[in-house]
Parts: structure tokens; C-alpha cells; sequence
């Protein structure tokens, strides 16, 4: 291709369907940050307790479980809305209102005062967010056609990155000088940024002929969501349970990151402890540690090119593990914002890392007849056990202290790597009809 067909390919990015995928991927992003690291700073902030910032953590199992209720918003028609707007947009702006009134209303509450009301609000945000992504993910397949699909997947990435530095960093810099419920109204306001882009955008062809159907029967509404359960569910389940070593494979899904994901959770109330200020976080954790991580995500693809995926999978366990050393030492070094940037830069560096080379292998993973749902089960499965899993390390670090917390997580990432031993050793690494077994590095 020459220079001028490669200068004229960048005119996809024009698109004003790519431009609206940006805009959707930057409201995808913004919830996440508000019921993850944003969150725990504040009820650190609050004076609420470690154990309960790490078991609050779990109010993010809807992003993992989302596929349970997707068949229902792909297939029902909005009444009211439905017909004014389309089925995807009419979808995308009650995921959209329910997510600027639940945000709004995580920041009107006192942690301190009544937790359960701050944890049952922030699981809205969480579940009316991953609805939202339900739609996005469908009407960004939908407005794309072939030329425009690629352009399409890098927008609504790189849109779903901004929106977590503006509920991460963004929101830390806003609580420096305004309250709490404030900035979470603020960040609600952000929403409006998808609700404008999905006023201005138009429905998918393939919908708009379906805007005024009716509601079918219950029975039959029953009947197809039970006959897409049994083949979107548990074929490509059964199919997966029906190969040799299934289950070390799923404790492997399980495990390999679980080392990095305990200490993660823990992070930013453990980076506030030490003393580092709001705009500290902000600047090294959230800012230079996104660009940590996507150095690493670049560095993870180009390991696996060089080496292939399962060394990579071994080099970036390690690296892993050691990156939850680095937490360890900055405990022993208290405020020392040298040591912050080493410790953060390690750990994003080596999780980036570590999530190119789990992707890939996760899609090693999947049957070629059951390849979407077999990624997004797994996928899942390698979620909720993280939220799960990851939530008692407030319980560890306060039982323990965090040079001991940060110790125990970089034991927790031993078992993955002994999995990892056992796959490589029996041949269990890929899905059965590309089995390879690959000598031990």
C-alpha cells in the first residue's frame, strides 16, 4: 500500500459511527473506577474498615454475570421508549438515566454512617454499567460493517480508557477541592457524554424495523430464553467438561492472577495509609499507571510473538509475583513517592503484561463451534472467582499488616504457577483438536 492509501485509511477514525463508538467506550468506562479504586479510597478516607473496603469489592460481580440477563435486553422491545427511540438506543438511554441516578446517589451517602446503603448503591452503579455494556457491545457490532469493524474495536478501547482516568484520577483531583458527593455528581454528569452521543446517533438497520414489535407471550418469551440458555450456556459448557484436565484448567483460569488481583484490591487504601495525598494517587497510580499498563499489554503481545504463549505465560507469572514484592518494600519505605512510582510502574508494567498473555490463552481455550460464548463464559468464570476471591485481603491486611498482606499475595500467586506446571507438563494447554505440549522453559 502506498503512503497516500495509508494516509487516507486514518479517514476511518472520521467516521461518524467510529466517533460515536469513542464517546459510547468512554461512557462504558467512567462507572468503573466510581465502584472500584475511587470507592475505596473514599470509605478509606470515611474510616471504614479494611475488611469491609475488601468485601465491598464484591459489588462488582455484575460485570462478571452480565451474560445472565443479556438474552433479555438483546431480545425485548422497550415499551414507551422502544418505539420513540429504537430498540438498542432505547436500551442504551434507560441503562444510561438508571446509571446518572444511582451515581448520584452512591455520593449522597455516609459510608461511615450506613455502609450497607453505600455498598447497595454502589452495586447499582455496577449492575445499571454492565446493562450499558450489554447494549454498546451489541450496537457497536451493529453500526459497523466490515471496513469500519477494527477502527471500531480500538475506539471503544481507547474512549473505555479515558472514561477510567476521569472517574480514577479525574475523580481524585475533583475530591481535593470539593466533597465527595460533588464529585460523584460530577461523574454522573460525565454520562451525559454517552446520553448526547446516543440522541445524535441512529438506530441500527437491522433494528429499526423492529421498533414498533409487540411484547410475545410469556410462555414463548419462556420457551426461547430456556432454548437459549441450553445453547449459548450449557453445550459449550458440557463440550468444555467433556475434554481431559478440564478441571485444573478452570482452577488455572481461577489462580493465575489471583495473586495480583488480591494486592490489587487493596492498593489505593494501602498507598492512603502510608500518607501519599489524593493528587499522589491520582498522578503515579492512576495516570503514569495506565500507561505502565498499556506498555505492558504492548510488551505482553510482542513476548508472545518472539517466544510463544505459554513461555510468556511463565515470564509474566513471575514477573507478577514479583511486582507484589515491590508492595512489600513500599510498606518497609513508607511515603516515599521514588519508591511509589517503582512499585506502581513494576505492577501495571507486569499486569499488562500478564492480561495480553491470559487473553490469548483464554482464547486458546475455546472451541471453534462455541468460540464467543466459550470466551465470555470463561472470561466470567475468571472474574467472579477474582471479585470473590480478592475480597477477604482487607480481613488479611488487617489481621496482618501490609508487609505480611503484600507477602501472603505473593504466595497466592505460587498455586498458579504450579498449575501452570502441571497444564504445560500434561499437555492441557489449548483446547483439544490443538493440543500441543510444549517443553518446560
Amino acid at each position: 500500500m502506498s503512503l497516500p492509501n495509508w494516509l487516507s485509511a486514518f479517514a476511518i477514525y472520521r467516521d461518524p459511527r467510529v466517533l460515536a463508538i469513542l464517546f459510547l467506550g468512554f461512557s462504558s468506562g467512567l462507572p468503573l473506577a466510581l465502584t472500584g479504586t475511587t470507592l475505596s479510597l473514599w470509605l478509606r478516607e470515611e474510616g471504614t474498615a479494611l475488611t469491609a473496603i475488601g468485601f465491598l469489592s464484591s459489588v462488582g460481580t455484575p460485570y462478571a454475570l452480565k451474560f445472565l440477563w443479556a438474552p433479555l435486553i438483546d431480545k425485548l422491545p422497550l415499551p414507551v421508549l422502544g418505539p420513540l427511540l429504537g430498540r438498542r438506543r432505547s436500551w442504551m438511554i434507560l441503562t444510561q438515566i438508571c446509571l446518572i441516578l444511582s451515581i448520584v446517589g452512591l455520593g449522597l451517602t455516609s459510608p461511615s454512617e450506613n455502609i450497607l446503603l453505600t455498598a447497595s448503591l454502589a452495586f447499582l452503579v455496577a449492575f445499571s454499567s454492565a446493562s450499558q455494556d450489554i447494549v454498546i457491545d451489541a450496537y457497536r457490532v451493529e453500526i459497523c460493517d466490515e471496513r469500519s469493524m477494527a477502527a471500531g474495536a480500538a475506539a471503544i478501547v481507547f474512549g473505555y480508557r479515558i472514561g477510567m482516568l476521569v472517574s480514577g484520577a479525574g475523580a481524585l483531583y475533583l475530591a481535593t477541592t470539593v466533597s465527595w458527593s460533588i464529585t460523584f455528581a460530577i461523574m454522573a454528569a460525565f454520562v451525559l457524554v454517552g446520553v448526547i452521543t446516543i440522541l445524535m446517533s441512529r438506530e441500527p438497520e437491522t433494528h429499526k424495523a423492529l421498533t414498533s414489535v409487540q411484547f410475545e407471550p410469556g410462555s414463548r418469551r419462556l420457551d426461547a430464553y430456556k432454548k437459549w440458555i441450553i445453547d449459548a450456556v450449557f453445550k459449550p459448557l458440557s463440550e468444555f467438561m467433556s475434554r481431559p484436565g478440564w478441571i485444573p484448567i478452570l482452577l488455572f483460569v481461577m489462580l493465575y492472577k489471583f495473586g495480583d488481583s488480591l494486592a490489587g484490591v487493596m492498593s489505593t487504601p494501602f498507598f492512603y495509609d502510608l500518607g501519599f495525598t489524593k493528587i499522589d494517587i491520582a498522578n503515579v497510580s492512576k495516570v503514569y499507571g495506565t500507561i505502565a499498563t498499556f506498555a505492558g499489554l504492548a510488551l505482553g503481545g510482542w513476548l508472545m510473538a518472539a517466544t510463544g504463549l505459554y513461555k510468556t505465560l511463565w515470564v509474566c507469572g513471575f514477573l507478577q509475583l514479583f511486582s507484589n514484592l515491590m508492595f512489600a518494600v513500599q510498606a518497609l519505605a513508607g511515603n516515599d513517592i521514588t519508591v511509589l512510582s517503582l512499585t506502581v510502574g513494576i505492577e501495571n508494567l507486569a499486569g499488562g503484561m500478564g492480561t495480553a498473555a491470559f487473553v490469548a490463552y483464554l482464547s486458546s481455550l475455546c472451541n471453534i463451534s462455541y468460540t464467543a460464548t466459550q470466551y465470555a463464559l470463561l472470561s466470567s468464570f475468571m472474574a467472579t472467582a477474582r471479585i470473590w476471591f480478592s475480597s477477604p485481603g482487607g480481613w488479611l491486611a488487617e489481621q496482618f499488616g501490609w508487609v505480611e498482606f503484600f507477602l501472603i499475595t505473593t504466595l497466592a500467586a505460587i498455586p498458579g504457577l504450579l498449575l501452570l506446571w502441571w497444564l504445560t507438563k500434561e499437555g492441557h494447554t489449548t483446547r483439544p483438536e490443538t493440543a500441543i505440549k510444549e517443553p518446560l522453559p
